[in-house]
């Protein structure tokens, strides 16, 4: 029977000395891939649909990491004259606010859904969403309406398809962020917009029965207005909801539509 021999150093070295070799020839795309990651999982995360807290973690983190591998090998980038830290902190600067375009539209449709529910009288039946945190039952309605309006007219892969574009449009270490402050100021500020736009209905139909309510209180003080008011708030609030619904559903693609091409602005703006 053959005797077994210890491997010799000099076995051992030259395994160190291959997969050192080994190393250093990956390690140029390393750092490549990494700053592809970290523009994609940031945006990822701000996404509704790929980032909400619904879906698992190692969901999330897959999707991240698939999708940097595939990009990495075809995105052309050179860091050069640049900080990496600096670079990091522009690219998450970006990636927030390209995510945020995306996320304003659905904070509205829930500051929408609280406006509804504060003029129904609604506004105390609440629930913990775990996107939005304490929210009313009628804004996790639209909300929920919104999302699948939103998988419907296939958004998903649309902004899949714009963060693909983003590496493209504006490499890794060209990323200007001056201009993009008040860009993102801007995109803030249409959250109230779209919320008052999709609220409107039944605002104005609470508004016109309080006045209503307000010239027959006049008429005849002895009906108790706050008992009976109630009723009629609820039940014609959402008659007018389901009266808007179609026009929510013809609407809210046009907004998302709009957020889509301010993605591609805050892209032209960022550029240096």
């Amino acid at each position: 029977m053959p005797e077994k021999f210890p491997p010799s150093g000099n076995d051992n070295t030259a395994a160190k000395v291959v997969g050192m070799q080994d190393l250093t020839a990956f390690s140029p795309y390393l750092h490549k891939f990494l700053l592809v990651l970290l523009r994609s999982s940031i945006v990822l995360a701000m996404l509704p649909f790929f980032g909400s807290k619904n879906f698992p973690l190692q969901f999330k983190i897959g999707l991240a990491l698939a999708l940097a591998l595939v990009l990495t090998p075809v995105v052309q980038f050179e860091i050069t004259n640049i900080s990496v830290p600096l670079v990091v902190i522009r690219e998450i600067a970006l990636g927030i606010i390209l995510g945020g375009t995306v996320r304003v539209i659905f904070f509205a449709v829930d500051t929408a859904g609280q406006l509804i529910s504060h003029a129904m009288g609604l506004s105390v039946a609440t629930i913990f969403n775990p996107e939005m945190g304490q929210s009313t039952e009628v804004a996790r309605l639209y909300g929920i309406i919104a999302m699948l309006i939103a998988l419907a007219i296939d958004a998903h892969h649309e902004l899949i398809t714009v963060l693909v574009q983003s590496y493209a449009w504006l490499p890794v270490g060209q990323v200007d962020v001056r201009d993009l402050i008040l860009k993102a100021v801007s995109v803030g500020s249409r959250l109230f917009v779209i919320a008052l736009q999709i609220s409107a209905p039944v605002m104005v139909g609470m508004l016109i029965v309080h006045i209503l309510l307000g010239f027959l209180y006049k008429a005849a003080p002895q009906i108790n207005i706050f008992f009976i008011s109630f009723p009629i708030y609820i039940g014609l609030g959402f008659l007018i909801m389901i009266i808007s619904v179609p026009v929510f559903v013809h609407v809210f693609p046009l907004h998302f539509q709009e957020a889509r091409d301010e993605m591609f602005r805050v892209l032209a703006l960022a550029r240096q």
